[in-house]
């Protein structure tokens, strides 16, 4: 049904502010490039580099290796099988201007990619919260300019910056990777080439909306990850969780593993991280006496690393005694394991004894997630004491693992094992298999019909309302198209992607400006979707939207954040703005 045509001055709805002066950034100049007629959001996909220092960058000289100014992208720019500089001629004739573009890896986007260095460079020995804070600033930034970002980093405390900024960045709906190398990208023998150009690739085609860290070909959820060797190319593991992706001959996603906010809320940042936290790991003897000393002010939260699955001294009643003064005094005491991989569990004695006293079970988290979670909770003034021990226990951005039921209604049942009977199959791998090939269909079904409790049903099932049909187009797509907007709410609550693209690069945003569905553009927009069209056919929509007095679709667009003033366009929107000002 086509909506209603909307009686309004056009003039109300496209201005033309008057430029602004000043003078940009080299980035700033080569994101100017966006706007050009070269660029084509359908066949590419940009990606901030982000370098902080680390092995990746550095040289060899004077007999070992040391990070150099400037080094990593003049070398870059030689290397065929990092850059196309072919490619990157047709953007603009100033080689400082023209995008990095990763050679054809038969992927549907052809990355461009922009490196932005810091200074100085450091090792990863030497990051502290406020180098957490620049770097979240900086993707906050250039958060609208960019599809995905890329941080180049020291392994040591690689796993640290990873799980902070997994809670610094909220709302979070485009990749954030973390890599580095154990030997320099530029050396004949290296891992960082193939780190490199592995999270270039992740970061810019495919929409996994996570701080993740991508080395020795895996994919790691941010703050499950943690440095298990100094010496070997397979540095990094996720203890507790499965790999999110890997690239292989081919590349494989997890996508029911990506976590997925459940918020209606744009991207934001959050830098006050509480620097009044530490870790105590427990180990045989220790007193009493260096406990009280460990939780003495100013210490506001501590990580608690306890024996096997959550155990602590409890014939010690000296020290359970200190931890309850510390619990008392308002000190947020996390309980996780010693191992690297298991729950911690009150199902022992050893253990509810420190959990009867207040000290907050930490599941399966690392030491670097709970740290960098413990001083996040803390640093949110907003929530009082019994809130934030509230907030530890919580799944926050996927840094713990939650039990969830699996039911599935007796219909869908049904259908699958009818089919599945029908097909012969009974492994429970088979099975697996058919589900994921019939719930996009039950989703999308389900969209299309406006039917909320349908698609609560496939979700509790274990269904992943993400996921798209043959065409790519998702639920939202379908809500979005169809104006359905308490659907398109659920979904955005269950953590779909509002920047997911269809097999044409569309969104639901793209969908819902399409149709004129206002309050449905407003509610994406708020959960901060994007309109992502090239510059000349933008300009060409809204001068035949002009042209036409469709001031309903001139509406949707500026609703959606198009520039009404699109470069290229001026002085035709201008003519036809004051030609239909005189009508």
């Amino acid at each position: 049904m086509e909506p209603a045509p909307v009686k309004s001055d056009i003039s109300s709805i496209i201005s033309v502010p008057l430029p602004r002066k000043r003078h940009p950034s080299v980035l700033e100049q080569q994101k100017s490039i966006f706007s050009s007629i070269e660029y084509d959001p359908t066949k590419h996909a940009r990606v901030l580099v982000l370098y902080t220092g680390g092995t990746i960058g550095m040289c060899w000289e004077n007999g070992s290796y040391c990070p150099k100014s400037n080094f990593l992208v003049d070398s870059i720019k030689k290397y065929p099988h990092l850059h196309d500089r072919n490619y990157s001629t047709g953007f603009t004739e100033d080689d400082e201007l023209r995008p990095l573009v990763l050679p054809d890896c038969h992927e549907p986007k052809k990355v461009l990619y922009f490196v932005k260095e810091y200074d100085p460079l450091l090792d990863s020995s030497n990051m502290t919260v406020v180098e957490w804070k620049t770097i979240a600033t900086d993707i906050q930034e250039h958060y609208d300019a960019f599809d995905g970002f890329v941080v180049l980093h020291g392994t040591d405390t690689m796993s640290y910056t990873a799980s902070a900024l997994s809670f610094m960045l909220e709302n979070l709906g485009k990749p954030v990777i973390l890599t580095g190398s154990q030997i320099p990208i530029f050396e004949v023998r290296s891992d960082g080439r193939d780190n490199f150009i592995g999270a270039l690739v992740l970061a810019g085609t495919y929409k996994i909306p996570e701080v993740c860290l991508y080395f020795n070909h895996k994919l790691f959820r941010g703050n499950r990850s943690t440095k298990i060797d100094n010496s070997s190319f397979d540095a990094f593991d996720s203890p507790n969780m499965k790999p999110l992706a890997h690239i292989e001959i081919q590349i494989y996603v997890d996508n029911d593993s990506i976590f997925r906010p459940h918020k209606l809320a744009r991207f934001s940042l959050m830098t006050n991280m509480n620097q009044d936290v530490a870790v105590l790991r427990l180990f045989p003897s220790i007193t009493a006496a260096t406990v009280r000393s460990f939780l003495q002010p100013p210490i506001k939260g501590m990580v608690l690393q306890s024996y096997g699955a959550g155990n602590g001294p409890q014939r010690q009643k000296d020290i359970l005694e200190a931890f309850r003064e510390a619990h008392q005094r308002g000190v947020i005491i996390v309980n996780i394991s010693q191992c690297a991989r298991g729950v911690v569990s009150a199902a022992y004695e050893t253990g509810k004894a420190l959990f009867d006293l207040g000290i907050i079970p930490g599941h399966d988290m690392t030491p670097e997630a709970a740290l960098a979670k413990l001083s996040y909770v803390l640093g949110k003034t907003e929530w009082n004491l019994e809130k934030k021990r509230e907030m530890m226990l919580r799944n926050l951005r996927g840094e713990l693992t939650v039990k969830q039921s699996r039911l599935l209604s007796v219909v869908d049942a049904d259908l699958i094992e009818a089919v599945a009977q029908v097909m012969q199959l009974s492994s429970s791998k088979e099975m697996g298999a058919l589900r994921r090939v019939l719930f996009p269909s039950l989703i999308c079904n389900a969209a299309r019909i406006g039917s909320v409790p349908r698609l609560e049903t496939i979700r509790n099932a274990g269904g992943n309302l993400s996921m798209g049909d043959y065409d790519g187009n998702t639920a939202l797509h379908i809500a979005a198209s169809n104006g359905l907007v308490d659907v398109v709410r659920f979904l955005i609550d269950n953590g779909v992607n509002v920047l997911a693209e269809d097999r044409w690069g569309l969104s639901p945003l793209d969908n819902a400006v399409q149709f004129s569905r206002f309050e449905i553009i407003a509610v994406l927009r708020a959960a901060g979707a994007q309109l992502n069209m090239a510059p000349i056919k933008l300009g060409s929509q809204l001068c035949c939207a002009a042209a036409k007095n469709e001031v309903g679709r001139l509406k949707s667009f500026a609703l959606a954040g198009a520039n009404m003033d699109q470069e290229g366009t001026n002085g035709l929107m201008r003519v036809v703005v004051h030609r239909l000002q005189k009508r």
